[in-house]
């Protein structure tokens, strides 16, 4: 399994636009992706798991993959958290 964990820096958090872009990037893989917030997983390929959540500005989620390729999801959300300037 692979894992990352990020301080989300966005003033709107984790909202709509982006969380779209990281669920449409997670779902181009076959491993089992999960974003952790405040003691709870959901499945990143879900835009209504992610936005359930919730998630504000200044909170640490964590991203963690496990698979055939979970290592090049977590590359490729990783990519999507510093494009969408959602975290670090």
């Amino acid at each position: 399994m692979a894992e990352k964990t990020f301080k989300v820096t966005s003033d709107a958090g984790i909202h709509a636009r982006p969380a779209t872009a990281l669920v449409n990037t997670a779902s181009k893989f076959e491993a089992d992706v999960q974003l952790g917030f405040n003691g709870k997983n959901v499945n990143l390929k879900s835009i209504m798991g992610v936005m359930a959540l919730g998630v504000p500005q200044g909170a640490e989620v964590t991203i963690s993959a496990s698979g055939v390729d979970a290592e090049e999801a977590l590359d490729a959300l990783s990519d999507v958290m510093k494009k969408e300037e959602l975290g670090v």
